[in-house]
């Protein structure tokens, strides 16, 4: 078959599945993109030549939200689908590092396609690229390999086969996916080759479900069999492999609590009698002092990241010690733990028929139950909101929706001070509910990862909860989302600045500074008036529907109005600072973030002194 390098990539990635438990779904589902003179003419004009039932399009507005959107697609997808990317060259292909390494970090399948530089040469520079003195065959797209699980470059047509085959191979491998990266030079793009049938051939990539080793899984048992006070750290693993059923199973045959990180909350819900609720420095109480009181810990699908061990310091027993559960084998063996490299569900069902008959105390049981209890009347009152008058604080707005939506919602959001108030207090319904991006915590994600959620589940209300400063950072594909009809329901919540980094700016040091979104004031810092951003009225002039809500009364409205639309909608709201007794809870556990050592104010040097406190608590699991 004679064709093009770029019809020849389109026509092979859409004859590619995957399939797992007997279900199979289509690779790559549709692609996003942008065109310039890097890919215009090659992919562009593919797509095109394919039409949409082979290869569906999807026109974005921003290189790096287009990442997002294809990894909220992914995530929502359980991986098994995705979607790719195409770019120019030059600022279109930089856009896309920051979407990758967000891809990568949290380990979502992304197809990148960006246009390259001439293979041939027959201009040099041409229009975007980079000139290296020292390297003539780097570009800018170099910079993707760091940040991409799998990296090559099409220099000539014939090598397109066996790097197409890699590519998907990395896409659909359970343990490495992530963000791979194709260059496309723009002259091979257009290049025309005879490619052999075989190549467009149907094809169906199993992922697989390894199940765990005998030995390891006899040590682990033992090592369950033997702690008195056991606990789960959920992570997101558990939903990758759809073990949510297996660790329920798990906790209800063994009474053992189940704590999740932010990727893994929602996997038990928020009911289920062993869920004690996140885990670590945004974390509930409940979990984080079983967590320092545990003499075993069983890491379930986590990367064991410092906001999940609270860089160090949340694991206190002096006997404690960890079970690895986990796919990867570099996951599997972190603190020093007795691996059980397996699938999260393959493991947990293993390991719980290894443990049969055996069960913890119930009087453990029923400790921690009480203190979930404790845990819930806090968050009663967080959410509580009897002023209806007045503005909104952040928890009562999450409080609101709490009321409002039921299983079938999904909430995304990924940084600012949200994560942590939804990883305290926010009651997952549904396994797929909570979708909270923090493993690269990237302002900017909500907005296009909600639509990439949206086209992976259509019919369901999807919220993008986002605060201004995120608002700001990316709103553009919002037109995308007016565009293609994608009812997204979008909250603003205004306080007028990065007031998570403030809040952080305070606790060690910073004293807050360049973190209010105000005018500059006598002492030329920014602590003049609020700056007269409307950010709703932005919003509205790319098309959205919008709500303003300036109390509690008009924004519990606003959220039942936009649950019902059937177009992409707005609800703003300026939000209160909390007093003490309104507000969510503080922090449970510590996050390290280093303070000046030496310092002539007095902010620094009070801060150093509990940072010295602190930090002399970590401990290093040997």
């Amino acid at each position: 078959m004679k064709l093009t390098v770029a019809q020849a990539l389109v026509a092979f990635l859409a004859r590619q599945y995957t399939e797992r438990d007997g279900r199979r779904h289509r690779l790559i589902a549709a692609t996003w993109g942008i065109f310039g003179h890097g890919n215009v003419a090659g992919i562009g004009q593919a797509l095109l030549e394919t039409g949409p039932r082979s290869m569906p399009f999807l026109q974005g507005r921003n290189e790096q939200a287009m990442v997002h959107a294809a990894v909220g697609y992914a995530r929502q997808s359980g991986r098994l689908s995705a979607h790719a990317v195409t770019t120019s060259i030059g600022p279109g292909a930089t856009n896309l590092v920051t979407g990758a390494a967000l891809a990568t970090i949290n380990r979502i399948p992304v197809l990148l396609l960006p246009g390259d530089t001439f293979a041939t040469r027959p201009a040099d520079p041409v229009l975007q690229q980079l000139e290296v003195p020292y390297a003539g065959d780097l570009s800018v797209n170099d910079a993707l390999r760091p940040v991409s699980r799998h990296f090559d470059r099409i220099t000539r047509p014939e090598a397109l086969i066996p790097a197409a085959l890699q590519a998907v191979r990395v896409l659909t491998d359970p343990v490495q996916t992530g963000a791979v990266t194709l260059a496309l030079p723009q002259d091979v793009q257009a290049e025309a080759y005879d490619w052999p049938e075989e190549f467009f051939a149907e094809r169906v990539w199993g992922v697989r479900r390894p199940r765990p080793d005998r030995a390891e899984l006899a040590a682990a048992a033992r090592a369950v069999r033997s702690a008195a006070r056991p606990l789960v750290i959920a992570g997101g693993g558990i939903r990758h492999s759809e073990a949510q059923t297996a660790l329920a199973r798990f906790a209800e045959a063994t009474g053992i609590p189940v704590a999740t990180t932010q990727a893994g909350k929602g996997v038990l819900p928020y009911d289920h009698p062993a869920e004690v609720g996140g885990i670590g420095h945004t974390g509930t109480a409940t979990a984080d002092d079983l967590a320092r009181e545990a003499d075993l810990v069983i890491a379930a699908g986590t990367r064991l990241t410092d906001f999940t061990t609270a860089s160090a310091t949340l694991f206190r027993n002096p006997t404690v010690r960890f079970i690895g559960l986990n796919l990867d084998p570099y996951d599997a063996h972190k603190l020093a733990a007795l691996p059980l490299v397996a699938d999260a569900r393959e493991g947990l069902d293993e390991l719980r028929a290894a443990l049969a008959g055996h069960r913890v105390d119930p009087a453990y049981e029923a400790a921690y139950g009480e203190r979930k209890a404790d845990w819930e009347a806090r968050v009663d009152l967080a959410f509580a909101a009897p002023e209806d008058d007045l503005p909104p604080t952040q928890a009562q707005v999450l409080g609101l929706l709490d009321a409002l939506v039921d299983d079938t919602d999904i909430l995304v959001n990924a940084a600012g001070s949200l994560p942590g108030d939804l990883h305290k207090l926010w009651r997952a319904r549904s396994a797929d509910q909570y979708h909270v991006e923090y493993g690269y915590s990237c302002m900017g994600y909500e907005i296009p990862a909600a639509i990439g959620v949206a086209l992976a589940a259509p019919g369901r209300p999807v919220w993008a909860l986002v605060g201004d400063g995120t608002y700001l950072m990316n709103p553009t594909e919002i037109v995308t989302a007016v565009q293609e009809g994608v009812p997204l329901r979008m909250v603003i919540l205004d306080n007028r600045g990065y007031a998570s980094i403030g809040g952080l700016s305070g606790a060690v040091g910073g004293e807050g500074f360049g973190t209010a979104y105000r005018f500059r004031g006598p002492d030329t810092t920014y602590t003049g008036e609020p700056l007269p951003v409307d950010l709703a009225a932005n919003a509205a002039s790319l098309g959205m529907a919008v709500i303003r809500a300036r109390t509690v009364r008009d924004l519990r409205e606003a959220l039942a109005e936009a649950r019902s639309a059937s177009r992409p909608t707005c609800v703003y709201t300026q939000t209160r600072t909390p007093d003490t007794v309104s507000g969510p809870p503080p922090a449970q556990a510590w996050w390290d973030v280093p303070v000046a050592e030496t310092a002539t104010r007095k902010a620094a040097a009070e801060a150093r002194e509990e940072y010295d406190r602190q930090a002399a608590q970590r401990r290093r699991h040997l």
